[in-house]
Protein backbone atom coordinates (compact mmCIF):
# COMPACT_ATOMS: atom_id res chain seq x y z
CA UNK A 1 0.00 0.00 0.00
CA UNK A 2 0.89 3.30 -1.27
CA UNK A 3 1.14 6.17 1.84
CA UNK A 4 1.53 10.07 0.20
CA UNK A 5 3.03 12.39 2.90
CA UNK A 6 0.52 15.92 2.49
CA UNK A 7 2.31 18.11 4.81
CA UNK A 8 4.32 19.95 2.65
CA UNK A 9 0.87 21.36 0.91
CA UNK A 10 -0.42 21.99 4.08
CA UNK A 11 2.69 24.29 4.44
CA UNK A 12 2.03 26.20 1.06
CA UNK A 13 -2.27 26.20 0.68
CA UNK A 14 -4.64 28.10 2.42
CA UNK A 15 -7.96 26.73 2.85
CA UNK A 16 -7.65 23.34 1.00
CA UNK A 17 -7.51 22.29 4.85
CA UNK A 18 -10.81 20.25 4.24
CA UNK A 19 -9.51 19.07 0.82
CA UNK A 20 -6.23 17.59 1.99
CA UNK A 21 -8.24 15.83 5.06
CA UNK A 22 -10.56 14.25 3.01
CA UNK A 23 -7.35 12.64 0.96
CA UNK A 24 -5.72 11.56 4.14
CA UNK A 25 -9.01 9.44 5.72
CA UNK A 26 -9.35 7.94 1.87
CA UNK A 27 -5.92 6.79 1.99
CA UNK A 28 -5.87 5.73 5.70
CA UNK A 29 -8.55 2.94 4.75
CA UNK A 30 -7.99 -0.23 4.36
CA UNK A 31 -10.73 -1.80 3.30
CA UNK A 32 -13.48 0.05 1.90
CA UNK A 33 -17.69 -1.29 3.35
CA UNK A 34 -18.65 -3.68 0.79
CA UNK A 35 -22.28 -3.27 2.07
CA UNK A 36 -24.85 -2.58 0.47
CA UNK A 37 -23.12 -1.88 -2.86
CA UNK A 38 -24.17 1.45 -4.54
CA UNK A 39 -23.63 3.18 -7.93
CA UNK A 40 -23.09 6.92 -8.19
CA UNK A 41 -24.24 8.38 -11.56
CA UNK A 42 -23.80 11.42 -13.49
CA UNK A 43 -26.95 12.30 -15.30
CA UNK A 44 -26.44 16.06 -16.33
CA UNK A 45 -23.93 18.45 -15.85
CA UNK A 46 -24.79 19.69 -12.28
CA UNK A 47 -27.34 16.54 -11.35
CA UNK A 48 -26.24 13.37 -10.00
CA UNK A 49 -27.72 10.33 -8.55
CA UNK A 50 -26.91 7.74 -5.73
CA UNK A 51 -28.45 4.05 -5.76
CA UNK A 52 -28.23 1.99 -3.22
CA UNK A 53 -29.34 -1.89 -2.97
CA UNK A 54 -31.19 -2.17 0.06
CA UNK A 55 -33.83 -4.93 -1.11
CA UNK A 56 -36.03 -6.52 2.35
CA UNK A 57 -35.82 -3.04 3.67
CA UNK A 58 -38.91 -0.74 3.84
CA UNK A 59 -39.46 2.99 3.55
CA UNK A 60 -40.06 2.90 7.45
CA UNK A 61 -36.36 0.95 8.38
CA UNK A 62 -34.48 3.65 5.95
CA UNK A 63 -32.95 7.30 7.32
CA UNK A 64 -31.54 9.87 4.71
CA UNK A 65 -29.87 12.25 6.58
CA UNK A 66 -27.44 15.61 5.24
CA UNK A 67 -25.43 17.42 7.71
CA UNK A 68 -22.76 20.14 6.58
CA UNK A 69 -21.20 18.44 3.44
CA UNK A 70 -22.10 14.44 4.36
CA UNK A 71 -24.86 12.64 3.23
CA UNK A 72 -25.26 9.35 5.22
CA UNK A 73 -27.75 6.39 4.54
CA UNK A 74 -28.94 3.96 7.38
CA UNK A 75 -30.83 0.52 7.29
CA UNK A 76 -31.92 -0.91 10.35
CA UNK A 77 -33.98 -3.77 10.48
CA UNK A 78 -37.31 -4.48 12.51
CA UNK A 79 -37.24 -6.70 14.95
CA UNK A 80 -38.35 -9.98 14.04
CA UNK A 81 -42.51 -10.68 14.69
CA UNK A 82 -43.15 -12.87 17.80
CA UNK A 83 -46.54 -14.51 15.63
CA UNK A 84 -43.78 -15.99 12.82
CA UNK A 85 -42.91 -19.13 13.65
CA UNK A 86 -40.41 -19.95 9.94
CA UNK A 87 -37.97 -21.40 10.70
CA UNK A 88 -34.67 -20.27 8.34
CA UNK A 89 -32.48 -22.92 7.03
CA UNK A 90 -30.43 -20.82 4.79
CA UNK A 91 -30.24 -16.72 4.86
CA UNK A 92 -28.59 -15.49 1.75
CA UNK A 93 -30.36 -12.23 1.58
CA UNK A 94 -28.17 -9.44 3.67
CA UNK A 95 -31.35 -8.28 6.39
CA UNK A 96 -28.03 -6.43 8.90
CA UNK A 97 -27.75 -2.88 9.44
CA UNK A 98 -25.45 -0.67 7.75
CA UNK A 99 -24.69 2.79 7.52
CA UNK A 100 -22.77 4.89 4.38
CA UNK A 101 -21.61 7.90 4.18
CA UNK A 102 -21.07 10.12 1.26
CA UNK A 103 -18.89 13.29 1.53
CA UNK A 104 -20.88 15.79 -1.30
CA UNK A 105 -19.25 18.64 -2.66
CA UNK A 106 -19.85 22.39 -1.89
CA UNK A 107 -23.34 23.65 -3.09
CA UNK A 108 -24.53 19.90 -3.43
CA UNK A 109 -28.01 19.03 -2.14
CA UNK A 110 -30.54 16.17 -2.46
CA UNK A 111 -33.34 16.89 -4.60
CA UNK A 112 -35.26 13.94 -3.51
CA UNK A 113 -35.43 9.79 -2.65
CA UNK A 114 -37.15 7.21 -4.16
CA UNK A 115 -37.21 3.25 -3.42
CA UNK A 116 -37.89 1.10 -6.43
CA UNK A 117 -37.55 -2.21 -7.12
CA UNK A 118 -35.03 -2.77 -4.19
CA UNK A 119 -32.76 -0.03 -5.15
CA UNK A 120 -32.51 3.22 -3.01
CA UNK A 121 -32.36 6.75 -5.07
CA UNK A 122 -30.83 9.61 -4.20
CA UNK A 123 -30.97 12.35 -6.70
CA UNK A 124 -28.49 15.41 -5.98
CA UNK A 125 -28.10 18.33 -7.47
CA UNK A 126 -25.28 21.16 -7.71
CA UNK A 127 -26.87 24.46 -7.18
CA UNK A 128 -24.25 26.95 -7.19
CA UNK A 129 -25.37 30.48 -6.05
CA UNK A 130 -25.20 33.42 -7.95
CA UNK A 131 -22.98 35.26 -6.73
CA UNK A 132 -20.67 32.67 -6.90
CA UNK A 133 -21.29 31.79 -10.73
CA UNK A 134 -18.55 33.43 -13.01
CA UNK A 135 -20.53 36.91 -14.71
CA UNK A 136 -19.23 39.16 -17.62
CA UNK A 137 -17.78 42.64 -16.95
CA UNK A 138 -18.62 45.04 -20.22
CA UNK A 139 -15.84 46.75 -21.69
CA UNK A 140 -16.10 50.55 -21.79
CA UNK A 141 -14.83 52.09 -25.01
CA UNK A 142 -15.19 55.80 -23.36
CA UNK A 143 -11.75 56.90 -21.40
CA UNK A 144 -12.66 57.83 -17.73
CA UNK A 145 -13.50 60.74 -16.61
CA UNK A 146 -10.67 63.53 -15.08
CA UNK A 147 -10.65 63.13 -11.24
CA UNK A 148 -11.83 67.08 -10.05
CA UNK A 149 -8.86 68.12 -7.81
CA UNK A 150 -10.33 69.66 -4.43
CA UNK A 151 -8.28 72.63 -3.05
CA UNK A 152 -7.57 71.71 0.39
CA UNK A 153 -8.08 75.11 2.69
CA UNK A 154 -4.84 74.40 4.58
CA UNK A 155 -2.84 75.06 1.84
CA UNK A 156 -4.20 78.35 1.38
CA UNK A 157 -3.54 79.67 4.90
CA UNK A 158 0.03 78.67 4.27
Amino acid sequence: MRTFDLTPFYRSTVGFDRLFSLLDQASGEAAAPGYPPYNIERSGENDYRISVAVSGFSPAELSIVTKENTLTIRGEKAAPEAGNTAEVLYRGIAARAFERAFQLADYVTVKNATLENGLLHVDLVREIPEAKKPRNIPISTQAPAQPQVIENDNQKAA
